[in-house]
């Protein structure tokens, strides 16, 4: 077991990290696990022990956003709670999804309230996607070594350009850009992206049942879900949080008001950085272990990439990284 001492930045994971690998891995005994049935219930929605429990893993039911949102949450709780345990966190931050995730896992929000907060969105992200289209795409921006390919990134800016607007940054996350849009600025960014194999996979790769989040296209989003949630009882948290923009929320400053705001508002109508949340915790909190609990690993190579261009400890490309590995901790692989 790694000493409580030791000093951890924590990060919890988005969309995507839910896998046919997660499926049977909710402990399903936990108290977590238990009340998020029970609000489930509440929800009318399937429980999240049948959904986890299910024989066999169908991506229509379980990467549904009212599903998966779910058992991200309580997963990355459970992983958390350990993590809490065997660290001391200085920081905690989360990529678009996860930001509602480390809300909880800092203290600003209940685990009831943030399970709402998440169960809420799903719903009027799903919602919305049914009535007005629209997706995500993943490009990458760097080469194998890990390192920034001005080519790509030029063809991000190029396609983007020629979007008419239809066509947005979405996310900043490490090696990747992730654009978002209508129907059309979808289908612009897939045929104009150059055709590119990064590791195993080819891209563009359009997000399977993710909508354009964190841009203006959902700002009907924000607004519904803002009416909804009007109830969460937001604090200041017990360990800072650092958001997606890098600013952060601290124990002993936070504005609560401001706090609301830019969880209910401004992150979800506006790109989300997952790089400056990662760069912020690097360079004012000084963590001896950045931990990523699960489900799956999705942030492992991401946290990497961003590890590289900040030149952190000397790390400069994929196999300095790896030879430093023990510096980032995934809770499950």
């Amino acid at each position: 077991m790694i000493e409580s001492t030791l000093r951890a930045a924590l990060f919890c994971p988005g969309r995507g990290s839910y896998t046919a690998a997660s499926l049977g891995t909710l402990d399903r005994s936990h108290p977590f696990t238990q009340r998020a049935d029970a609000l489930r219930a509440e929800f009318g929605l399937a429980l999240l022990t049948e959904l986890d429990g299910a024989p066999s893993f169908k991506p229509a039911l379980h990467l549904a956003p009212a599903n998966v949102s779910a058992l991200i949450y309580v997963a990355t709780m459970q992983d958390a709670e350990i993590a809490t345990s065997t660290h001391r966190l200085v920081a905690v931050g989360g990529n678009s999804l996860g930001w509602y995730t480390a809300l909880a896992v800092g203290g600003a929000l209940s685990f009831d309230d943030g399970f709402r907060l998440v169960q809420t969105m799903a719903l009027e992200q799903e919602a919305f996607q049914s009535s007005h289209g629209g997706g995500q795409i993943l490009f990458p921006i760097v080469g194998d070594d890990w390192r920034v390919d001005a080519t790509r990134v030029a063809a991000v800016a190029d396609v983007l350009e020629r979007s008419n607007g239809e066509l947005l940054r979405s996310i900043r996350l490490g090696g990747f850009e992730v654009l978002a849009g209508s129907d059309a600025g979808i289908a612009h960014g897939m045929a104009q992206l150059p055709p590119t194999k990064f590791g195993k996979n080819a891209f563009p790769l359009q997000l399977a049942q993710h909508g354009p989040y964190h841009t203006r296209f959902v700002f009907s989003v924000a607004a519904a879900a803002a009416r909804r949630l009007e109830g969460l009882a937001f604090r200041a948290p017990r360990v800072t949080l650092v958001d997606g923009r890098g600013a952060r929320f601290s124990p002993w400053d936070t504005d609560v008001g401001a706090l609301r705001a830019y969880t209910l508002g401004t992150q979800v109508t506006t790109p989300f950085d997952f790089d400056a949340s990662v760069r912020v915790a690097l360079r004012e909190f000084g963590p001896q272990r950045i931990v990523l609990p699960g489900p799956g690993n999705t942030l492992g190579s991401i946290v990497g990439q961003i590890l590289i261009a900040e030149g952190f400890a000397g790390i400069t490309d994929r196999a300095s990284f790896e030879r430093h590995a023990e510096f980032v901790v995934s809770m499950r692989r």
